[in-house]
Parts: C-alpha cells; structure tokens; sequence
C-alpha cells in the first residue's frame, strides 16, 4: 500500500504523514483512557485498511477503514471535551486530534459513497 502512497502529490503525503503523527502521538498520553482509546482506534483502522487492501485493492473503500473506527472515536473525544482541563497538552492535543481525525472523515465518507455509487477509483 505504501507504494500507492508514494505515487501521491506531496501535499497528500505530508497530510498522510500528518494524520499518522497527530494519532500517534496517543504514546505520550498513555495514561489517559481517552489516548487509550484514539490509540486503539488508530491501530484499528491501520489494519482493517491493510486488510481492505489485501482483499480489495487500492481504491476509494479504504476510507471504510476510518468510518468504522474514527466516527466513534470522534464522538467519543467530543463527548469527554468538556471534562478535561482546558489549556492543558493533553486537550490540545485533543483538539489536533479531533481536527485532523474529522476532516479526514468527510473525505472518508464521501470516498466510501462514492464507491457504493459505483466509482471504484
């Protein structure tokens, strides 16, 4: 799958690359439930997106991968907003996450419809 990655414009890259770091960057705050969960969430979707790859090819249905794992997540995240402590590393880091992880998403969803609608592109 990486090299499919690799044959992206560089702005898809760097955001590619972006969305792995902000997720990743669950580690740092692996004493918090909710880094637990978007680490959980994160791991998740990377295999069940190798998965699809595997089974499907490289097409828009990856983006299932992040609709089935990053909508609860997000939910989840903007349920428990609220009960952090505001300025705080960790809900900045929150609030990166939550940003990178639902902007991905509308473009997930629309890939998803649109491969349901027939372009497997």
């Amino acid at each position: 799958m990486i090299e499919h990655i690799l044959g992206y414009p560089l702005w898809l890259q760097l955001w590619i690359a972006w969305m792995g770091l902000v997720n990743f960057g669950a580690i740092v705050f692996l004493r918090r439930v909710q880094a637990r969960w978007a680490l959980a969430a994160f791991a998740s979707a990377a295999l069940f997106m190798e998965l699809l790859f595997r089974l499907n090819g490289f097409n828009r249905l990856l983006g299932l991968a992040h609709v089935v794992f990053w909508t609860p997540l997000v939910v989840y995240l903007l349920r428990e907003r609220p009960l952090l402590e505001p300025g705080s590393a960790f809900t900045k880091w929150i609030t990166v996450l939550l940003a990178t992880n639902s902007l991905s998403l509308v473009v997930d969803y629309c890939d998803v419809v649109r491969y349901v609608m027939g372009n497997r592109g």
